[in-house]
């Protein structure tokens, strides 16, 4: 059952959102949305399209992807997969390419965020690090190795 107060609505309809996306995109169930979405632009420097707390559309270096709360997929096959799990994605890195590991994990860090691997140049020509968000997804941003 959705939560949004029946006064907020978003910038534009569910299905014109949906036929504007293009390319890869991922959507990450959350018990809370706006803690999802205060990870994401904090740490990650994603901006978000709209949110509330049921949902949100987020943007980052050039992608899309979504957080639904875990209340809205209610009847959705995934609702049992994921409750009562602590850590979520477990195995799965969310991998953000053209995104600064230096700076998202100095953010991490100052916001007490976990860091599993903190920035460095790696064999395969990226500068990554691996922090974790609240709900237990990895998140990777990384950027090519100059030289």
């Amino acid at each position: 059952m959705k939560q949004r107060p029946p006064d907020q609505t978003p910038p534009v309809s569910p299905p014109d959102y949906g036929r504007s996306l293009r390319g890869l995109g991922f959507n990450l169930l959350v018990r809370d949305v706006p803690r999802a979405v205060k990870f994401a632009t904090d740490v990650l420097g994603a901006t978000s399209f709209y949110d509330d707390v049921d949902f949100a559309a987020m943007k980052l270096v050039g992608g899309d992807f979504m957080f639904h709360a875990d209340h809205t997929y209610k009847d959705h096959p995934l609702s049992g997969v994921v409750a009562g799990l602590e850590a979520r994605g477990a195995g799965v890195e969310l991998r953000l390419y053209g995104c600064d590991p230096d700076v998202a994990e100095a953010n991490a860090r100052a916001l007490g965020y976990t860091v599993l691997a903190g920035s460095m140049d790696k064999p395969h020509g990226l500068r990554e690090c691996m922090i974790l968000d609240d709900e237990g997804y990895a998140w990777v941003p990384g950027v090519a190795v100059k030289g």
